[in-house]
């Protein structure tokens, strides 16, 4: 099975997560070091020059983000997390990477109020903000952050899909963080390959985060097509 063919959408990507854990014993945190780890390895693919700041909002999004910045931290990188929650508003784990990250030197900022102090010497930007599960329009402060992100004469790296994105009908809100590279994991979006989504997903890459070929076949039969 050639992730790089496959197409899941919101409802299918649940599911394949499930699954990972109720019938092949893995667990979440798992499947969230494995896609941070995935992006870590396409960051330092590419040239950085300065902080890769990564935006997070309080779900899984976010916590794919944390394990982000650990590892390029783990690998000499400079990394700073903007964490637009409480972090007693995260949960399961993300909040278990937060504490982890917590523990390193990487410079965390709670609901930063001036963002453009915290682009300085940027060299890249991620949207950790909003993940698969978000729909409509992007609610303050995200759409501020989204806002400001987009104007940034940077390059920009979304989590799974760009924040204010539809996963399923490549619909965009106002605003939508527009990506120069989106980092999806274990399969595409149907909506990535909408019209009207491309100038938002940019080029888009597939991150493995270790779901078995076995259960990525089973996704893609026909019977689980509108699971």
């Amino acid at each position: 099975m050639d992730q790089n063919t496959l197409i899941l959408s919101r409802n299918q990507v649940r599911r394949l997560d499930h699954l990972a854990i109720e019938q092949f014993g893995m667990t979440g945190l798992v499947l969230m070091e494995n896609a941070g780890r995935g992006l870590a390895d396409f960051l330092t693919s590419q040239e950085i020059r300065g902080t890769v700041v990564i935006a997070c909002g309080k779900g899984n999004n976010a916590g794919d983000g944390f394990v982000l910045a650990r590892h390029l931290d783990l690998r000499g990188f400079s990394a700073r997390v903007l964490l637009w929650a409480d972090p007693d508003e995260l949960t399961g784990d993300a909040a278990a990477n937060f504490q982890i990250l917590q523990k390193t030197d990487v410079p965390i900022v709670v609901r930063p109020t001036r963002l453009e102090d915290h682009l300085d010497g940027a060299g890249w930007l991620v949207d950790a903000l909003l993940g698969t599960g978000a729909v409509g329009q992007p609610r303050p402060p995200f759409d501020t952050v989204i806002e400001a992100f987009n104007t940034a004469d940077l390059p920009r790296l979304a989590v799974d899909l760009p924040s204010g994105l539809d996963c399923d009908t490549g619909a965009p809100a106002t605003p939508t963080f527009r990506a120069d590279h989106t980092c999806t994991f274990a399969a595409a979006k149907p909506g990535f390959f909408q019209p009207e989504a491309q100038p938002f997903v940019g080029q888009l890459h597939v991150c493995d985060i270790g779901a078995p070929r076995k259960l990525l076949e089973q996704m893609a039969s026909p019977s689980n097509a509108d699971a």
